[in-house]
């Protein structure tokens, strides 16, 4: 093998976050790494997520090339990744988690809480704009795309005309990956401001039957050794709770797990597309090995738990959740 061809989307903040990645793996492999930009669907359209729906947007075109032997391993952000097993694509590995908060960047550097009744804030995300109406009804919300610089724009902009917004919801990882921490005003804690399955990390998928052959293992060894398998265990659970409401981008649901004391817990709040209904529920599972099989387990049976949960008491009548009918 000449270089491990590593796939990713072209935006400043997918390479970012590939090209941390892509040393990591140098380090634990000794090959060199050849970065492959890959357009997707998400990349182009100009609709909004709730509009996109979510599955594969991101994701599709990477794992095209993938299949087609264009590249060796395709990075993704966890949470645009299809909770369905792909029958051709392993989920290799999954990096140390990043923050998986959220942020508020307002200007002057104003908080959730001390923004003028009636300031605009700007989100493309239905989870976002779920819990800005719940905290605060009197805000006024407006649908938003483009990349984190486009985005920081419309508050910070240098020319006043581009200045429209107040301020914008973005993840703290996204802005810590790309250097724009400073723009936060405010970290919304998880207790209090759940995010998306899997926000914060990234996932690292190959070909099923690349491990096979020598280079594959090559190639499995290094990602082996990028895994972390409690930021892994964490998602799994997160995603579990994501595929058995059969939530996608369209519906306002958060997710927070962690692991603590030997125990793995949950957290899951489905909320009202307006914002004035939420309904909670919280499970943990004790962690009896500390392999990747036990912790995947466990996350299995705490997600398992918190879905019935929450699809008994009437989570089904908040929000877009496909096939729930309990």
């Amino acid at each position: 093998m000449t270089a491990l061809r590593v796939g990713t989307r072209g935006s400043a903040l997918a390479l970012a976050q590939t090209r941390q990645v892509a040393d990591s793996l140098a380090k634990a492999s000794g090959l060199e790494i050849e970065l492959v930009t890959i357009t997707t669907h998400g990349d182009t359209t100009t609709e909004s997520l709730a509009q996109l729906g979510g599955t594969g947007v991101f994701t599709g075109a990477l794992r095209d090339a993938l299949l087609n032997e264009e590249i060796d391993v395709a990075v993704h952000s966890l949470k645009d990744l299809p909770t369905a097993p792909h029958p051709d694509i392993l989920l290799a590995a999954v990096p140390k988690r990043a923050d998986a908060r959220d942020v508020v960047c307002a200007r002057d550097h104003l908080t959730l809480e001390t923004l003028p009744a009636g300031a605009r804030v700007g989100t493309g995300s239905p989870r976002r704009v779920a819990q800005l109406l719940s905290a605060r009804a009197d805000l006024e919300v407006v649908d938003m795309r483009g990349n984190i610089d486009t985005r920081l724009n419309r508050v910070f902009g240098e020319v006043e005309e581009d200045r429209r917004l107040d301020a914008i919801l973005l993840a703290a990882a996204g802005i810590g990956r790309l250097g724009h921490a400073d723009a936060a005003s405010q970290h919304l804690e998880l207790a209090q401001w759940p995010t998306a399955p899997g926000q914060g990390a990234l996932a690292l998928e190959t070909r099923r039957q690349t491990a096979a052959s020598p280079e594959g293992r090559a190639i499995a060894k290094a990602l082996a050794a990028v895994n972390h398998v409690t930021s892994r265990a964490s998602v799994a659970a997160e995603r579990g709770v994501l595929a058995g409401l059969e939530a996608g981008c369209a519906a306002p649901l958060g997710v927070t797990a962690l692991i603590e004391d030997g125990l793995l817990f949950v957290t899951a709040t489905v909320y009202s597309l307006d914002g004035t209904e939420k309904l909670t529920s919280s499970h943990a599972a004790s962690l009896e090995g500390s392999g990747q099989s036990a912790l995947l387990e466990a996350a299995e049976d705490v997600a398992r738990r918190v879905v019935d949960e929450l699809l008994d008491g009437g989570a089904a009548r908040l929000a877009p959740l496909k096939g729930a009918t309990r």
